[in-house]
């Protein structure tokens, strides 16, 4: 461990799947309970979901055999202008397909470690307490700079360390054991909760095959016959397989019986997990249609890279695990206070702790490790839900992709907090889309271009969500890829690169203003709107006091299509397009309904005047012109963002970890430090389920962080830990507007600190540090070849900076330059 590292650390075995720590390479992932005897490591491969390939297509069928489509939507439409509420929701509810699939656990690895002695091991520690002097724990670590979790363990009086890690070159789960002062045995199972259809156990390790369920309903509907369906190959060609493989190198004397691997007189081992599924055939070939490789090849496959990694040896595997991860995580930090590094008691010091920059440090570095361990290009689907950690059949909201927010806020960080890369997974997902999302456009709607709702999955699903009978509010929702589309234009505004633009950003781009061209009607007064509208997920209450969800050209949907417009306008120049869409983009651009300000002072988040039937909703959707588009800035719109203020203001506090870091980014827009520090301290104080300790003002439990410090919504959700890291940033460094901003939004309290590495639209990079609340030093780099000119801003003065191509300057605090270094 490099000296300079940031360690989280617990004294005693994970007792629960949320004291666990995780550990993953984009496909892999596993959480280390640690323990001397039944010592879990559950994983997770990002590929195996419930579902099959054909499944968003067929499901298509059968919404349009049931009457949906062009013609019925045109009713839709007339109900909801003639506000018969109750006609529109039935009528619309026709257009609902089932459920997008749910992601699945696995398998378990169990490890047992003993003396060799039968008299010295004690047969209940099965927590690795040290209930016996021949079996003790002294703890474990995370590095969140190089992803390896760390045990130390007495057994029988000798001192065993075990290392874990997700090693991306070696496309494994990888476990070294060594003993220090004689030897050890050690037993190893493997287990899963999905229906097994293969098990061996051989001198050489351990193979494991299951069939993965073809449909999987989620949780919140508790009346379905069948919640989890099995079934064998279909006539497509796909055969929901996955196979793990175990291999074991160690100096001991193994041995294999009835499904156990056993080792004798032991002093080193090195474990290796790996895997090969259906699944992650279909990803990486992009076909309705997969031909899978056979049951055997895939534990063939899977055999073949665990036998590849053992041979590789320990050290090097080592070695490669931690070159990859590092130059991920070493590309940009943030530091509160003084510079941070060493070990930390997550118990005594982050969650029961006083120095909220310790907190504010971890918090921004953990999110950074889970999202390059969720997800890395090439490896698998996007970080979902719970990111790629998951052990349970049937987990909250299917573990999906809810794609209203949570998979955007998954990756707000991704650009700004030096991890572009991390992004390209969710850039596979958008793609698949575009392929489901046409059909459904075309065949369900009458209209050009690509669709997708409230939810999807790795199988491409784009239909709303509902079966029948699912709430608008939360299951139609057409604006899903209109929102998922701007991050193609954001990965393009930081890193500047023509060719992703080209070939993958703007293919998509227009497509998806073809659909939302296509989507917008004209209103009776001249604008254009969407009909019908919701605002995901909340209700207003009607004319008649009734909640209801459906209406036309909410400000969230009108946000987002500007955004699409904007963004594709500034695509088409960018590339030198002549395109005819951007004609038709221009024509519409004006016809936009725009952000209006209610009689009470705050943005309109319906079109009229409707009141929330929750006053303190968890969703802020109205405000996402303010962050993350950008259309509301205090400077630009001052009337707008003062608006923006009331209606947060009157929205309240936190209520759960993915709300709060949305307020947090919102407040740091906004210039509103103090607020926006108050909800981090509200958002990382210890999840507790004690109603005498948590009830907010309107009776709901709040959420907050698990003992591992996964965000709770409750329950866990990973886009939480993911939102925090990027509404810290924003605290610290903005760039939308063609304006870098420095502190825009740090807290008095927090008057000491330090950025690096933090990248900025337009392809700038810039290093700065903070003393007693003043900037000390910034330095602002062209990261891009060519000579360009930034516009920096900072405490009211704003300078022009024009830097070749690799070159950087250092400013003073008031935006002198102080030095400028040439491209090296």
């Amino acid at each position: 461990m490099a000296g300079d590292d940031l360690v989280l650390a617990w004294p005693r075995p994970a007792s629960s799947w949320f004291e666990a720590a995780p550990v993953g390479n984009g496909r892999l992932g596993a959480m280390v309970f640690g323990g001397v005897r039944g010592s879990r490591l559950q994983i997770n491969d990002s590929t195996v979901w419930s579902g099959r390939p054909k499944g968003p297509a067929d499901a298509l069928a059968r919404v349009l055999a049931s009457g949906a489509g062009p013609e019925r939507l045109a009713e839709v439409r007339q109900a909801v202008r003639d506000e018969d509420h109750r006609r529109a929701e039935k009528l619309l509810m026709s257009f609902e397909g089932d459920y997008s699939q749910e992601y699945l656990p696995f398998l378990d690895l169990w490890m047992t470690l003993e003396t060799g002695d039968p008299a010295g091991d004690s047969p209940g520690d099965s927590t690795g307490d040290s209930s016996c002097a021949e079996a003790a724990y002294l703890g474990r670590t995370l590095n969140l700079d190089d992803g390896v979790v760390s045990e130390t363990l007495r057994v029988g009086g000798r001192s065993v360390r075990r290392r874990t890690w997700a090693s991306r070159p070696a496309r494994a789960v990888c476990v070294e054991v060594t003993v220090e002062g004689g030897t050890a045995d050690m037993r190893l199972e493997m287990s899963s909760p999905l229906r097994g259809v293969h098990e061996a156990a051989e001198v050489s390790g351990l193979t494991l095959g299951v069939e993965v369920p073809v449909d999987g309903a989620p949780l919140h509907e508790p009346d379905v016959a069948e919640p989890l369906r099995y079934a064998a190959a279909a006539d497509d060609g796909y055969d929901p397989f996955a196979a793990a493989a175990v291999r074991i190198g160690t100096d001991g004397e193994a041995s294999a019986t009835d499904g156990v691997w056993s080792v004798r007189g032991m002093s080193r081992a090195l474990i290796v997990l790996t895997s090969s599924t259906s699944a992650a055939d279909y990803w990486a070939n992009r076909a309705d249609v997969v031909r899978s490789a056979s049951r055997e090849e895939h534990l063939a496959r899977a055999v073949r890279d665990a036998e590849a990694a053992v041979a590789a040896g320990a050290a090097e595997l080592l070695r490669a695990h931690r070159q990859d991860l590092r130059a991920l995580l070493s590309a940009a930090g943030l530091t509160i206070g003084t510079r941070r590094t060493g070990t930390f008691d997550v118990e005594k010091e982050i969650l029961g702790g006083t120095d909220e920059g310790l907190v504010a440090t971890v918090m921004f570095q953990l999110g950074r490790y889970l999202l390059a361990s969720a997800s890395r290009p090439a490896a698998g689907p996007p970080a979902n839900l719970q990111g790629l950690w998951n052990a349970e059949l049937r987990p909250a909201w299917s573990s999906n992709y809810t794609i209203n927010i949570n998979t955007q806020m998954n990756y707000w960080g991704a650009e700004s907090a030096g991890l572009p890369e991390c992004h390209e997974p969710l850039f596979d997902l958008i793609e698949r889309l575009s392929q489901t999302g046409g059909r459904v456009s075309g065949e369900l709607y009458g209209a050009r271009g690509w669709v997708a709702h409230h939810n999807t999955d790795m199988w491409g699903w784009a239909l709303p969500v509902g079966m029948g009978h699912g709430n608008p509010s939360w299951a139609i929702w057409m604006m899903g890829g209109v929102w998922l589309a701007h991050h193609l234009w954001e990965h393009f505004e930081f890193g500047q690169d023509l060719e992703f633009l080209r070939e993958r950003g703007w293919p998509l781009l227009r497509g998806c203003a073809e659909f939302c061209l296509d989507w917008l009607v004209d209103g009776p007064d001249g604008w254009l709107d969407t009909v019908p509208s919701t605002s995901p997920e909340n209700l207003f209450l009607s004319r008649e006091g009734t909640s209801e969800s459906l209406t036309h050209s909410t400000a969230m949907d009108m946000a987002l299509i500007r955004a699409l417009f904007s963004d594709c306008l500034a695509a088409a120049e960018a590339l030198g397009l002549d395109d005819p869409i951007s004609g038709r983009i221009r024509t519409a651009m004006p016809r936009l309904r725009p952000p209006r300000i209610a009689p009470d002072g705050r943005l309109r988040e319906w079109v009229e005047d409707l009141p929330e039937q929750d006053p303190h909703h968890r969703h802020l959707s109205f405000l996402a012109g303010v962050y993350p588009l950008g259309q509301i800035d205090p400077v630009e719109t001052p009337d707008l963002a003062a608006a923006a203020v009331r209606s947060l203001d009157a929205r309240g506090p936190g209520a759960m970890g993915w709300s709060w870091a949305w307020k947090i980014a919102l407040r740091a827009r906004l210039g509103d430090a103090r607020t926006a520090r108050d909800l981090f301290l509200e958002a990382t104080r210890p999840y507790s389920d004690d109603p005498s300790v948590n009830v907010p003002a309107d009776g709901s439990l709040w959420g907050g962080l698990l003992p591992n410090l996964f965000s709770t919504h409750p329950p866990f959700q990973i886009d939480g830990n993911y939102g925090i890291t990027a509404a810290l940033l924003e605290m610290v460094v903005q760039s939308h507007g063609g304006v870098i901003r420095i502190l825009p939004a740090v807290p008095a309290a927090w008057a000491d600190g330090a950025a690096w590495g933090v990248r900025c639209r337009g392809g700038w990079t810039v290093d700065l540090e903070w003393r007693r609340g003043e900037l000390t030093s910034l330095t602002v780099r062209n990261s891009l070849p060519g000579t360009r000119t930034a516009r920096v801003g900072h405490d009211g003065t704003t300078a022009e900076l024009t830097l070749a191509g690799g070159e950087q300057v250092r400013l003073g605090p008031s935006l002198d330059i102080r030095e400028r270094t040439p491209r090296r």
